[in-house]
């Protein structure tokens, strides 16, 4: 073989191409990388998503069914199954989603197909003549006892991936976790239900109370004068002691308010009439030296020095060291879940970092209310046989319709130990509503 020499110019050319080959290829490899790393995170993105989507509406399921073992109104049970029917379609849809195609999840897919469907029956049972037997009642009691191990076990899977005890390559496992013990079929001969373009409102109620009231226009804010923005700045900083507020925006909407900020504190003070709507302070809570009722106090006297009077409070919740209070308006002795106010309490300091009064602003009026036309004795024998009642109240609360229902709130004792709420209308005795009282170490909340 010949002897090759190369020149130190021709050496010095293939050692610079090869290096650009090798920095290019690289560069290459670096953004496929990267690529690839967030393909991963989207993917897992997705997951995570599809994972509190099955936990919320396999939650929603779960407190349903609960309110359909003590309802006592065909309405009521119309507009259960038609949640349980949304919610189960939901549900279904997030564990489609989930990488679990190998899994046996059968029971699982077959109870989200059974439950809509169940109540839809029972529903229409009811709105011919009938009424719900033993034997039916004691199948929605068997459902919601397989509901509420399904929801706690994906809230247990929720956890464990946000805490990073479970990875996306374990995610098949943990879906695999999911299914119950001995899943209960009481819906012999009924067909998959069909999941329609048709969405069903959730209500969320902070105590008896729905964020869809506020869509009104304000009843305080009518026929008020309006405000400039220095009147609302000096109005402002009686809330936020700070040299350094600024207007840092204008809301229209139904609230037209100025926005005033200083990078630790936001403020909002309506246009009509310069009054508060509300108020957030960023500042990190510590250590816990105050109790919630203590809490609740503070809110009632921090109201008070706003000239906000006539309030009762009814239910709190404690998160990341904040008790937030919800306090309703009373007006001779009955309580207007309508007109809330939301107050934040640290309980490091007792100090108050936030408040919410746009329910308050948009609802609150003295209203004429009618005499009840039942007593609070008649209205606690229709409650549900399963309950036993506790105590009862007059209040009004919203309806779906954006309008108001004077009622009766009768508070029960459930078969299981649970407290349930039951709004029977004072006119009528017709059943409106039925929420689930949850007491906790977290506050008192209703769902």
């Amino acid at each position: 073989m010949a002897n090759v020499t190369i020149s130190k110019r021709a050496l010095a050319r293939i050692l610079t191409f090869s290096l650009a080959i090798i920095l290019v290829l690289t560069v290459f490899a670096v953004n496929n990388g990267t690529r690839a790393a967030k393909a991963e995170r989207a993917v897992e993105n997705s997951y995570m998503h599809a994972v509190e989507e099955l936990s919320l509406g396999l939650d929603n399921i779960k407190n349903n069914l609960q309110k359909g073992m003590y309802t006592n109104s065909i309405s009521m049970l119309s507009d259960l199954s038609e949640k349980l029917c949304s919610d189960a379609a939901t549900a279904k849809n997030s564990l489609s989603r989930l990488p679990v195609d190998e899994l046996d999840l059968t029971d699982a897919y077959k109870f989200l197909s059974q439950v809509g469907n169940y109540s839809k029956a029972l529903a229409e049972k009811c709105a011919e003549g009938g009424s719900l037997t033993g034997e039916e009642r004691k199948n929605i009691e068997a459902l919601y006892a397989y509901a509420s191990e399904l929801s706690g076990n994906m809230w247990d899977i929720e956890q464990r991936i946000e805490t990073g005890r479970i990875t996306l390559a374990d995610t098949e496992y943990a879906a695999s976790q999911l299914d119950a013990e001995e899943p209960v079929n009481v819906t012999s001969g009924f067909t998959d239900f069909s999941v329609s373009d048709t969405t069903f409102p959730t209500l969320i109620y902070d105590g008896p109370y729905s964020d869809h009231i506020m869509e009104k226009s304000p009843l305080m804010l009518r026929d008020k004068a309006v405000v400039d923005a220095d009147e609302a700045l000096r109005l402002a900083k009686k809330v936020v002691d700070s040299g350094e507020l600024q207007l840092m925006m204008q809301e229209d909407g139904k609230m037209p308010s100025y926005v005033f900020a200083d990078g630790d504190h936001t403020v909002a003070v309506t246009k009509s009439g310069g009054m508060y709507s509300y108020m957030l302070s960023s500042r990190k809570v510590g250590k816990q030296t105050i109790t919630a009722r203590e809490a609740v106090t503070r809110a009632k006297d921090y109201l008070s020095e706003l000239g906000i009077r006539g309030l009762t409070d009814s239910y709190y919740e404690i998160r990341n060291g904040i008790c937030v209070v919800n306090l309703a308006a009373e007006q001779n002795g009955v309580t207007m879940y309508t007109d809330l106010i939301k107050v934040g309490v640290a309980l490091d300091n007792g100090d108050v970092i936030s408040f919410d009064m746009r329910g308050y602003l948009t609802n609150h009026t003295i209203r004429e209310l009618p005499r009840p036309k039942i007593s609070a004795k008649l209205a606690e024998t229709l409650v549900s046989g399963s309950l036993t009642p506790v105590s009862t109240k007059l209040c009004v609360i919203p309806s779906s319709g954006k309008n108001e229902v004077f009622c009766y709130e009768v508070r029960c004792t459930g078969s299981r130990g649970e407290n349930i709420l039951v709004y029977l209308n004072a006119e009528t005795g017709r059943e409106e509503q039925i929420l689930i009282l949850k007491i906790g170490r977290g506050g008192v909340l209703t769902v």
